[in-house]
């Protein structure tokens, strides 16, 4: 298949939908020769909040020092290759292609059929074995006990903030999505932790006991070096990410380390953008906790000065909390459906804001109204929503997915 073609068959596994579960996952990479080979680290961040962050943190550091890196992250904002990187280079069109050819015939003899996430695992896992990468960077995609990135064995767990999120699939408590977010640690290998609530820091510790895995928590921020990531949160994903290259025995100075942080890049987090004279902030805050973070680093970079929020947000998210949190800083707010299966329309949307917002039918609308206002402009609430939002600006072509 040439690459569109093999694109628009991955994208067609969607309508198998999300199924949690290790079995599955498991078989592909182990039919796929997948696996990572002998005496390359894997290093895997569960969370709720921070840990893309703090897997390109571990990513950026480790290359910093000399070492071939793989990372694998999602979802996307634009492009599906940014999903897989070695060195920091995403994979070539021609060499996904090739992979996802392969992984056709593959599935179709699989029952049950593999999932998107499950497949894309599997590209990954199998460039970076061929590209001899030394460290693997794997970014759970939902929970951690049963999400397809577990059935990788990882040397050293990573654990960022805990929070609600995904209660459909995770559970409505604190201690049950913390249950899962735990379960990626494996039998005696290192668990290091960020500070938790003391619900989730309870089963945290309770599932390390069980597991005979020695666990650690992040005491505090990491302090002297500059972050390329904005915000005060980034100090403490900074620390976790070095605890964890530690506990996957890299070497580390203080030269590798400060070129590691301060080069570092994460798209659609805080990312700045200039156009047309005016200010475009990208966040894909999509939760309570990360709304918080966002409003505290805007603060941090524009005092009191107010924004024009773009806001959207999609089903079975905490859109009240988000907006308690973000609507202080706005001056004026446009909300808008995005292009998502579970995209919530402009009357939800309208309804978590103490004021009365300006709908739009298009993401486009939103943002061309919003730089239109003359303020700085804040596009935030969902991952979708700053995707989209940038493939327009910068007129590129983009492919949703929601896995």
């Amino acid at each position: 298949m040439k690459y569109q073609e093999a694109i628009d068959w991955l994208y067609s596994t969607q309508l198998f939908g999300i199924k949690l579960g290790l079995d599955g996952p498991k078989r592909l990479l182990k039919e796929f020769l997948a696996y990572p080979a002998h005496g390359v680290k894997v290093i895997h961040v569960a969370g709720t909040n921070g840990k893309g962050s703090t897997c390109a943190l571990i990513d950026s550091v480790a290359r910093a020092g000399g070492n071939r890196t793989a990372l694998f992250t999602s979802p996307h904002l634009i492009d599906f290759r940014e999903r897989i990187k070695v060195s920091g280079i995403e994979i070539s069109e021609e060499e996904c292609a090739d992979y996802l050819t392969e992984l056709r015939k593959v599935c179709e003899r699989m029952d049950p059929h593999p999932t998107f996430f499950e497949i894309t695992l599997a590209v990954a896992m199998r460039w970076f074995r061929e590209r001899e990468a030394e460290l693997i960077v794997l970014e759970t995609g939902m929970g951690g006990r049963l999400d397809a990135t577990t059935a990788v064995p990882a040397d050293v767990c990573g654990i960022t903030p805990i929070g609600l999120d995904h209660v459909e699939w995770l559970g409505d408590t604190l201690e049950k999505v913390a249950s899962e977010k735990a379960g990626i640690m494996v039998e005696g290998k290192p668990v290091i932790s960020s500070p938790q609530e003391p619900e989730a820091r309870r089963v945290i510790e309770q599932e390390a006991n069980e597991r005979r895995s020695p666990l650690s928590f992040v005491q505090q921020a990491l302090g002297g070096y500059a972050i390329g990531l904005p915000g005060e949160h980034q100090n403490w994903n900074a620390a976790l990410a070095l605890e964890c290259l530690h506990a996957a025995g890299l070497r580390l100075d203080f030269e590798t380390v400060q070129y590691g942080l301060a080069s570092v890049r994460w798209p659609g987090r805080f990312e700045v953008m200039e156009r047309d004279g005016l200010t475009l902030v990208f966040d894909g805050a999509h939760n309570a906790e990360g709304a918080r973070a966002l409003a505290d680093t805007w603060r941090g970079r524009f005092g009191g000065k107010k924004c024009s929020l773009v806001f959207s947000a999609v089903a079975a998210k905490d859109v009240k909390g988000i907006v308690s949190s973000l609507e202080s800083l706005a001056n004026k707010v446009h909300v808008c459906p995005v292009d998502a299966p579970r995209a919530l329309g402009t009357s939800e949307l309208a309804e978590a804001f103490t004021s009365t917002p300006n709908e739009h039918k298009t993401v486009e609308s939103a943002v061309e109204a919003a730089m239109e206002d003359g303020l700085p402009v804040l596009v935030a609430g969902s991952l979708f929503l700053v995707g989209e939002s940038q493939a327009l600006l910068r007129n590129e072509p983009r492919m949703a997915s929601d896995q």
